[in-house]
């Protein structure tokens, strides 16, 4: 069988877990639909838990109803954008949802993206109602005045903690104070979003919206490193919310804890911390932050049966297991995505875990997720799997994409399903150039495929770094190098480092003429224009840089000399 007919008929299918169907059905309904059903058939049930604290769905709902009405009154209407800036909180559901019901659009935000990085997202987007954790309110604030912003919601997560937490966290103490400074900060000017769920509910007549309408604009990198907005419809989410639950059967809904360890404000996180939990009736258990002993801490109430999360978590997770203080034994479904998982974190992690860690394969643009490994023991480890329900692909030459290159040969990878997004905000072009006729996808991933069907990436075409299972922009950092002091020119690239090969973001200057490069001073210029993650670990010093004929700086050249000089 060539690979068109594989892909076809879709053949690989005979490797799906037992009771994983081929296609699934997507009710016509949006997210809130969705919400309104669990509370309705569910109510009692808990959607989430935070240190603790517990919210029901019928709770949940009743509070989405109220940010609703409080949002309409501050004039957010159909197709406004409404920007979220917070970690994992329960008040961030309450807030998705609560847009959604009127049909706004929802913007996620990174809370440790610095002003210049907000900046230019609000600027593109134009949300002018923000709700802002609020650590992150006075970066607002300071770009408020250029991005026209009508209101900032300030939301205090400490709020979200059981009473007995907040309590010892209010005590006069130097422990206390420096705890509670941590998770919070006063803002007294600045509406607080607990005024928002006491507010009346939203009229039942008010027009809720579509499964076709946009429910979230997720920025990414794309394909060319430019961040801009995917945009995501109501349909596109559950659909991917859909295809999980198919992947998984033996869950069953109303049953489940799910781990919320990624931040919601990713669009892995977004959709396995809040959107599919909703789907199957879960408990998600919310962490605002990865740290190993939360995760203890929670496992000794409500153990997890699914932790979605990327391999450097799952290593110290089933590390901290092998210590004996972390019982991961109930965890039957476990995926992993972001950077390539290998067989050294799959044996430790099944080594303690209830059931098998899978890779998966997503990106933005999928809501997030297309491929994986199914939960057999004809899984492949260091593949990407096969395509989930309803799914279909191609493996492209990049530069004909009508030719479907031979099963093992390398190409391009072309996404179709339901989960693939409508294209990208306010960018015709690039949304033409990503977004093939008929609906498919240009991933930008260079991948081979087997006879089984099964994927491996080979490289990607775009040179996006992902660092902590995170993406990086090579030209966004370079950008700043550019203008930090005694930066003449410079290139940024990942180079994959230790036994994971994870990524480290390495940037390679050229300084300018008759001065020493100060990397102390360059660090620290990153440091107040970038989030963390994006600063690069190491810096490396070249009297130039390998370019094209049109000057253009040749990355991949870069990469490579590096790597060279590293062997």
């Amino acid at each position: 069988m060539d690979a068109a007919e594989l892909n076809k008929t879709r053949a690989w299918n005979r490797f799906y877990a037992e009771g994983t169907p081929t296609d699934i059905e997507i009710p016509d309904g949006s997210l809130v639909d969705m919400l309104h059903e669990v509370a309705r058939d569910f109510p009692d049930s808990v959607a989430i838990e935070f240190f603790g604290a517990e919210t029901s769905y019928a709770k949940l709902w009743d509070q989405v109803q109220r940010v609703a009405g409080a949002l309409a009154d501050l004039g957010v209407g159909p197709g406004d954008r409404v920007a979220l800036v917070m970690p994992n909180a329960p008040q961030h559901a309450a807030a998705f949802f609560g847009a959604l019901r009127l049909g706004a659009i929802v913007v996620e935000h990174n809370p440790l993206y610095t002003p210049d990085e907000l900046k230019h997202q609000f600027l593109d987007h134009g949300a002018k109602v923000v709700i802002a954790w609020d650590k992150v309110v006075p970066t607002v604030q300071g770009i408020a005045a250029e991005c026209e912003l009508g209101h900032i919601i300030a939301v205090n997560i400490i709020e979200g903690m059981p009473l007995k937490m907040r309590l010892a966290l209010s005590l006069p103490i130097a422990k206390a104070r420096e705890a509670r400074a941590k998770l919070s900060a006063p803002t007294p000017d600045v509406m607080p979003f607990s005024a928002l769920l006491t507010h009346p509910r939203i009229p039942a007549t008010t027009p809720a919206p579509r499964a076709q309408d946009t429910a979230v604009l997720q920025y990414t990198s794309g394909t060319t490193g430019t961040p801009r907005g995917a945009i995501i419809t109501h349909r596109n989410l559950r659909a991917n919310a859909l295809q999980g639950s198919a992947w998984m059967p033996r869950f069953v809904r109303g049953r489940e804890v799910i781990y919320g360890v990624l931040p919601s404000f990713h669009a892995f996180g977004l959709l396995l911390s809040v959107v599919y939990p909703v789907h199957m009736a879960a408990r998600s258990v919310l962490f605002p932050t990865f740290d190993p002993a939360l995760v203890v801490a929670a496992s000794k109430k409500h153990p997890a049966s699914f932790i979605p999360a990327v391999p450097p978590m799952y290593d110290r997770l089933a590390r901290v297991a092998r210590e004996g203080t972390l019982d991961l034994s109930s965890v039957i479904y476990a995926i992993s995505g972001a950077m390539t998982l290998n067989d050294a974190i799959v044996n430790r992690w099944e080594s303690v875990a209830g059931g098998q860690l899978v890779e998966g394969y997503g990106l933005t643009e999928c809501s997030p997720v297309a491929l994986g490994n199914p939960f057999t023991t004809q899984r492949k480890t260091g593949t990407i799997g096969m395509p989930f329900p309803s799914t279909d692909i191609k493996v492209v030459d990049p530069n004909d994409l009508e030719h479907e290159v031979a099963l093992g040969e390398v190409g391009e990878l072309l996404i179709h399903g339901p989960q693939v997004f409508q294209g990208y905000w306010n960018r015709p072009a690039e949304t033409a150039e990503t977004l093939l006729p008929g609906g498919w996808l240009r991933t930008g991933d260079l991948v081979s495929q087997d006879e089984d069907g099964f994927v491996t990436v080979v490289d990607r075409k775009k040179e996006i770094i992902i660092t902590g299972g995170l993406n990086v922009s090579p030209s966004e950092v370079e950008k700043v190098l550019l203008d930090a002091p005694g930066v003449a020119e410079a290139a940024v690239v990942g180079i994959p480092r230790g036994s994971q090969k994870a990524e480290i973001v390495t940037a390679v200057v050229v300084p300018e003429q008759g001065t020493a490069f100060d990397e102390d001073a360059v660090r620290a210029y990153c440091r107040e224009h970038l989030a963390d993650y994006k600063v690069p670990r190491s810096y490396v010093v070249w009297e130039e840089l390998p370019k094209s004929l049109i000057g253009k700086v040749l990355r991949k050249q870069v990469k490579d000399q590096l790597t060279a000089r590293r062997s």
